[in-house]
């Protein structure tokens, strides 16, 4: 997965308009409905047991990058072919000020382009806690999954687990998610999408508990070992 963007961008004004970044994908169709860019930022402070992301835990000011860019790279992978934007991590709400310069330039290209993708975002967070402490980051949002991932529970459609809601926060959020907020996980809803760089392999999705086990177990019974995973310190 290509890496959009690094910081040193000395043309972002204000000086503050960067985050930490772990990765960023297109297409994304395992996040939300249609095809969507997967922005997955750097840095968690929850650190939920049973985390398949454990990589995008630490702060890592190497990952740094100036949100201009990120904005530019979005747009050239997207072109006017986009449905949604997925944002996860790590925990975006960390990074309160990347987080809403990110959303609003995010919004500021879809109005002046007229596109009409969506905003989706997870948390960690209690939905009670971002909307004391995160009201403004939540008004620019269309949809918010958020609460702590619990190993011990089964997931939902796009959920790790059914502790965590689907909160449409807008028109357009509730026009597009309205009819999946109760609804149950399909067979077909169980997908995972796989993208190959550099001799690292991303898997994108909510996997099931244990298939990160079977996944390693198949690598291996084909000759290939799996180093440094993400789903494990």
């Amino acid at each position: 997965m290509p890496h959009p963007c690094r910081g040193g961008d000395k043309a972002v004004k204000p000086a503050n308009a960067h985050l930490q970044l772990n990765k960023a994908h297109f297409p994304v169709t395992v996040l939300g409905p249609g095809q969507r860019i997967g922005l997955w930022l750097q840095g968690c402070s929850i650190g939920c047991k049973g985390c398949v992301s454990v990589d995008t835990w630490e702060r890592d000011p190497q990952r740094t990058v100036a949100i201009s860019s990120l904005l530019t790279w979005c747009k050239q992978v997207a072109g006017s072919g986009l449905d949604g934007v997925t944002i996860s991590g790590g925990e975006p709400f960390d990074q309160p000020e990347g987080l809403r310069h990110l959303l609003q330039a995010l919004r500021l290209w879809r109005s002046q382009a007229r596109l009409d993708f969506d905003i989706l975002c997870y948390s960690g967070y209690p939905l009670k806690t971002l909307q004391q402490r995160h009201a403004r980051l939540l008004a620019l949002l269309d949809a918010l999954i958020p609460e702590p991932f619990i190993d011990s529970q089964s997931g939902v459609l796009w959920r790790g687990s059914s502790n965590q809601p689907l909160v449409p926060l807008s028109p357009l959020g509730q026009q597009r998610y309205a009819a999946f907020v109760c609804a149950p996980l399909q067979e077909e809803d169980k997908r995972m999408q796989v993208a190959v760089e550099g001799g690292r392999v991303w898997m994108i999705g909510i996997p099931a508990r244990g298939d990160m086990t079977r996944i390693e177990a198949l690598c291996r019974s084909r000759g290939l070992t799996l180093e440094q995973v993400s789903w494990r310190r």
